[in-house]
């Protein structure tokens, strides 16, 4: 069952078409893998039995010839992804309890499409977090941290899905990206982590962060597996009103396509005094791998990007305020008696029920939108959003595509900055930009750290244009030519 764990989703696929294994193995061999490495904490709920009658049911339709585009490929999903008949708790302790009655439109597509479902992995309370220590079940570990050293963190809010892809414990896993919690997980563990267009999936029946900027992704092993997972979890969906009605591009013609005479944007924005010098070299080696590829590399200006950070700590805080009053302990999840009143129980139970970042993130977003402030701070920071956006609308008159790091640092030990919000806040550096633009990026790794952890670069590109986005990130990965295990699925491996 070992080799079964060593197939992308691409060569998973054609194996199960041509017979070579059936679904039921390959599922039989990832619930053993998130056995084997249930120490990272990367899952919250085993869905085995589960698993194994959808696993049936796709070795039925591929005899039967009517298998969908993800027969047979075992997926982890975020607890954020509303499953019907399953927990689903936003890893807080407030919707202990929460089994929903419906799908998220996103999972549906994927049932549809014929994957299967694993389990529901961790992720930070309510997305809040850069580093999955913030939720009710523990931190996610990345699979990176050496035997016997300090646990590293896997990233967040979707810590527990790059994890899981970089463990071996999931071939895909769905995450939502807030404001960097697909790219930046993505990056620290050595997986693809890909942020669509804001209105390419559906929001409908995911538990909500920060309703403008949420957006839910693919984790995958390789590009050419974004890819196939991204078309199946897009499109159209009349329940969200923030869905967009755009036809998805040819992204197998955008894999094999070539970088040659593509213009990629270099902003002097992204550069940092502070940032991690492995990185400042391995983002020059994108630049020369792209030049060595026959692209042509542009120098642009991001000039607002500076205030992207503040701004976004805005406006998610004060969306997040709104979308979660709902919890509150009266339709769903958990409930304090306490007091004689209403208020009392209402109090008693969002005191017990949230964690202190959920907590701090509330407060933060109702100051901003109370009266006598709302203008100053939820107003000005709508007006410097508008500005970020700008920018990238007029960069990419110019270029194709733009290329960063992904992130400052590679991979932390846990504990070291979660007593400082701040400095976890800055992990998000890179990657928040694009969430206030809605335009699409991808992390894809592509080299080392001095302490031999995985780094990765981002690729951005123009909205809904994410053929641009995957032909370079796919040059990209196949310059980079990154290859190694992290040391836990090693282990486990022999």
């Amino acid at each position: 069952m070992d080799s079964y764990l060593e197939l992308t989703a691409t060569q998973a696929r054609a194996a199960l078409q041509n017979k070579e294994i059936s679904a039921t193995e390959l599922t039989n061999a990832y619930l053993t893998a998130a056995t084997a490495t249930e120490a990272l904490n990367n899952y919250v709920c085993m869905t085995a039995e589960k698993a194994l009658e959808m696993a049936a049911a796709s070795d039925k339709r591929i005899a039967d010839g009517t298998a969908g585009p993800l027969e047979g490929l075992p997926v982890g999903v975020k607890d954020l992804f509303c499953t019907k008949g399953v927990a689903t708790t936003a890893c807080s302790a407030i919707l202990k309890g929460f089994v929903p009655e419906y799908e998220s439109s996103v999972t549906s597509q994927l049932w549809s499409d014929g994957a299967v479902m694993l389990g529901k992995l961790n992720c930070d309370e309510f997305a809040m977090g850069s580093a999955n220590e913030t939720s009710v079940f523990g931190a996610a570990v990345n699979p990176w941290s050496a035997q016997g050293g300090a646990d590293l963190a896997a990233g967040g809010s979707s810590g527990g899905s790059a994890s899981a892809v970089a463990a071996g414990s999931a071939l895909l896993a769905t995450g939502t990206d807030t404001g960097g919690s697909i790219r930046q997980p993505a990056a620290f563990c050595g997986v693809v982590g890909m942020k669509p267009t804001y209105g390419r999936c559906s929001r409908w029946g995911i538990v909500a962060f920060a309703s403008s900027l949420d957006q839910a992704g693919p984790f995958t092993r390789d590009v050419a597996d974004s890819a196939l997972m991204f078309a199946s979890m897009a499109g159209h969906d009349a329940k969200d009103s923030t869905s967009a009605d755009a036809s998805l591009p040819d992204l197998q013609a955008a894999l094999h396509a070539s970088v040659k005479g593509m213009k990629i944007g270099i902003p002097a924005e992204y550069v940092m005094d502070s940032m991690d010098e492995a990185i400042t070299k391995l983002w020059q080696q994108g630049q020369d791998w792209l030049v060595e590829a026959g692209a042509e590399l542009v120098p642009i200006s991001l000039p607002h990007t500076r205030y992207a950070l503040p701004a976004y700590y805005i406006i998610a805080p004060a969306e997040a305020s709104s979308n979660l009053a709902r919890y509150d302990g009266v339709r769903y999840g958990a409930r304090i008696e306490a007091g004689h009143s209403l208020d009392d129980m209402y109090e008693a139970t969002r005191a017990a029920g949230f964690g202190d970042e959920v907590q701090r993130r509330i407060m933060i977003g109702t100051y901003a939108l109370s009266a006598g402030y709302y203008d100053a701070y939820y107003l000005k920071a709508q007006q410097v959003r508008r500005l970020i956006k700008d920018d990238f609308d007029k960069a990419f008159e110019g270029v194709d595509a733009i290329l960063t790091p992904a992130t400052p640092t590679a991979a932390f030990p846990l504990g070291v900055k979660q007593d400082d919000p701040i400095t976890m806040y800055l992990n998000d550096v890179f990657t928040v930009p694009a969430n206030l633009a809605g335009i699409p990026g991808i992390s894809v790794p592509a080299g080392f750290s001095d302490c031999g952890l995985p780094l990765g670069l981002q690729v951005l590109s123009g909205a809904f244009r994410e053929d641009t986005l995957y032909t370079v990130a796919a040059c990209l990965e196949k310059q980079a030519g990154f290859s190694g295990q992290p040391p836990r699925h090693a282990a486990m491996m022999n």
